[in-house]
């Protein structure tokens, strides 16, 4: 079990939880923007929860969505699509 300083706690079921969300959003950024691979949606998934929380919150922007899962998967989703969309201007 992992521990941060500000006393949250990731377990195993914790972490699995996080893959299988960054896949749901991966998967679902891949239908907006294209691309396709179980190691792409993970990717862009897991990046994408960290992209899109930043850049949702430095923007101010609440989706209005009450279903904390269903409110982490949109935000991760915006995310992965940001994240594809500058690898594929890198790229």
């Amino acid at each position: 079990m992992l521990t941060y300083k500000t006393g949250v706690k990731m377990d195993s079921k914790n972490i699995v939880i996080a893959v299988l969300m960054g896949l749901a959003a991966g998967w679902l950024a891949s239908w907006i923007v294209g691309g396709y691979g179980i190691v792409q949606y993970l990717i862009s998934g897991i990046l994408g929860s960290f992209v899109g929380s930043f850049v949702l919150n430095k923007a101010g922007i609440n989706l209005g969505i009450h279903n904390e899962i269903g409110r982490d998967i949109a935000t991760a989703t915006i995310g992965a699509v940001i994240v594809m969309i500058i690898a594929r201007i890198l790229h």
